[in-house]
């Protein structure tokens, strides 16, 4: 039995407001409740992440300029929201987010490097998520990732060594004699 015929998505036919629209569409309206929500958020909060000091002029004050910034994103974002001239999120917003958050992706790998420099040390989390990124980034033959651990050295040897640069030496350094010990803290 032949499978019937499945009818198109209803055309949306677009407004004259629409039309006038100048300007990328994509991800627009996911990004103005993103903004009104977080700044309201964040407006929520300035009561108990600011102070108000008494005696002190009012431009003076820690909380007032924090409060008019996220006022301003408040009500401007809101305005944004209000005159944007469709209301409905397409497949193409959701593209566009899914890009965005890609994003996300190397601050999580930055995340984990800050985290375990103070426990394996600078040099051995340098030397490996160095090559990783490299292989993460599409670098994948042996020239590229043999680079990568030689610029890897020199990162560690310019700001640790010749800059002098205070990193904390990791936690796996005390289980190394006494003289080893002091300079992969100092050095490495």
């Amino acid at each position: 039995m032949p499978r019937p015929l499945s009818l198109p998505e209803p055309c949306h036919m677009p407004t004259e407001r629409e039309r006038r629209f100048v300007g990328p569409r994509r991800a627009q309206l996911i990004f103005a409740l993103f903004f009104v929500v977080v700044s309201i958020l964040l407006l929520s909060q300035i009561g108990s992440q600011t102070k108000w000091v008494e005696k002190s002029k009012l431009f003076a004050q820690p909380r007032f300029w924090p409060a008019v910034g996220l006022g301003g994103m408040a009500v401007l974002g809101t305005m944004h929201l209000y005159l944007l001239p469709w209301r409905k999120v397409t497949r193409y917003d959701w593209w566009e987010l899914r890009k965005w958050t890609q994003v996300l992706e190397f601050a999580l790998w930055f995340l984990a490097y800050v985290l375990l420099v103070p426990m394996i040390g600078y040099l051995p989390v340098t030397l490996v998520f160095v090559p990783l990124l490299a292989w993460r980034m599409g670098y994948r033959d042996r020239r590229m990732l043999g680079l990568s651990v030689l610029f890897a050295v020199a990162v560690v040897v310019l700001f640790k060594g010749l800059l002098g640069v205070k990193i904390p030496g990791g936690a796996i350094y005390e289980y190394l004699p006494g003289a080893l010990r002091s300079f992969f803290i100092l050095y490495l």
